[in-house]
Parts: C-alpha cells; sequence; structure tokens
C-alpha cells in the first residue's frame, strides 16, 4: 500500500510533463511559422541581410513580437518541463536557471526596438535590444548545453543525449560564427542559428510530450 502514492504520484508527474512538452512545442511551432511567414510578408527588407530584429518593426511587428513571448514561454517551459520531470541526480538547477534567463531576454527583446539607423543617436530602447538580443542567444545556447550534458545522467533521457549535446553544440559554435564572423550575411547567418536553435528546442519538448504514464520515455 505505501507504493500506492508513489504510483500516482510519478503518474501525475508524467501527465505535468507531457503538457509542459505540448505547450512548448505548440510555442516553438508558432514562433517557426510566424518568423517564416513574415520573410514574404516584408517585401521592404532583404532577408539575406536583414537580421530578425528588422522585422519586429512595422504594422505586422506585432504578430513577431507575440510570437517571440510565445518562444519565450517555451523556453521557460522546456527549463521547468526537465527540471520537473528528472530524477534528483539528473536535475540541473543551472539549465532551468539559464533557460528563464533566454525567456526573460527574449521577452524584453521582442518590446524593445532595435536600432533603426541612421545618423541619430541609439535610443534607450535600442540600447535594451542591443543587451537583450545578444542575453537571449546566449542563456539559450548555453542552458541547451548544459541541460543536454546533464541527461546522461538520468536513464529515462540518456538516450536523447548524443544527439541533444551535438546540436546544442553545433547551435553553441554556430552563434559564436554569426557574432564574430562578421562578413557574413548577417540575416542569412542570424536565422539559420535561430533555425537550429529551433530544432533543438522542438526536439526536446517532443520529449517531453512522450513521457508514458509510467514516467519514462
Amino acid at each position: 500500500m505505501s507504493d500506492v502514492p508513489v504510483v500516482v504520484e510519478a503518474r501525475l508527474t508524467a501527465a505535468r510533463t507531457r503538457t509542459i512538452g505540448t505547450w512548448a512545442l505548440g510555442g516553438v511551432t508558432v514562433f517557426a511559422v510566424v518568423a517564416t511567414a513574415m520573410q514574404f510578408l516584408r517585401t521592404d527588407l532583404d532577408w539575406v541581410r536583414a537580421t530578425l530584429s528588422f522585422y519586429l518593426l512595422g504594422p505586422v511587428g506585432l504578430w513577431l513580437q507575440l510570437a517571440y513571448l510565445g518562444l519565450a514561454m517555451s523556453l521557460g517551459l522546456i527549463g521547468a518541463g526537465y527540471y520537473g520531470a528528472a530524477t534528483r541526480t539528473g536535475r540541473s538547477p543551472a539549465a532551468l536557471v539559464l533557460f528563464l534567463v533566454g525567456a526573460i531576454a527574449l521577452a524584453i527583446t521582442a518590446w524593445a526596438e532595435t536600432d533603426r539607423g541612421g545618423p541619430g543617436a541609439m535610443t534607450t530602447h535600442a540600447y535594451v535590444h542591443a543587451i537583450s538580443a545578444p542575453l537571449a542567444f546566449l542563456g539559450t545556447t548555453v542552458g541547451m548545453l548544459v541541460q543536454s550534458w546533464s541527461l546522461r545522467r538520468d536513464p529515462r533521457w540518456r538516450r536523447h543525449f548524443a544527439l541533444a549535446f551535438a546540436l546544442a553544440v553545433f547551435c553553441f559554435i554556430s552563434l559564436w560564427l554569426h557574432a564574430l564572423w562578421r562578413d557574413l550575411p548577417r540575416g542569412l547567418s542570424q536565422k539559420a542559428v535561430i533555425a537550429a536553435i529551433l530544432v533543438w528546442l522542438a526536439l526536446a519538448a517532443r520529449w517531453l510530450r512522450q513521457t508514458s504514464p509510467s514516467g519514462h520515455v
């Protein structure tokens, strides 16, 4: 009889984890769809040269801002989902904090307008955007690395470690290539990094959704 509460708790945790994974995957999917649609809707921007920040401006930018908030929600959910579902030895507080930092910075990035260029001085919004955008990238990619590394310590998630960690390393290196190799087309290189990050996030959310009622994945 003493095992009954443990079984019930495991099933409740698994159900909660699947729900978190569903919402997280939804946020990632919506962002991917909206960001892709913007490449066709904003014919005034050169998609090879313009970074995604410029798509936040203008009359249709509100839709991308909302999609940013949805992706921020997904970052927080993925961090919380793995933290709550992992065993004590496989739990990573650092990954949770990094994902939350990435989520908050991403939400700020969505609403703080980027520098439009020109001879005028940068606005306060532009300075905030210039800080929050790199912080969102760093918090997310480092969180991906830490979370992927922690998967190897949990028998339920260990089989996903190799793919998750390899993809996280690829995203981290690609981010620094984009940041340091200034001759790359800024828009294209940034969007390639974002696409790779979205793949990792989608996989992480999908694995949460696949948690069985017994708590196994």
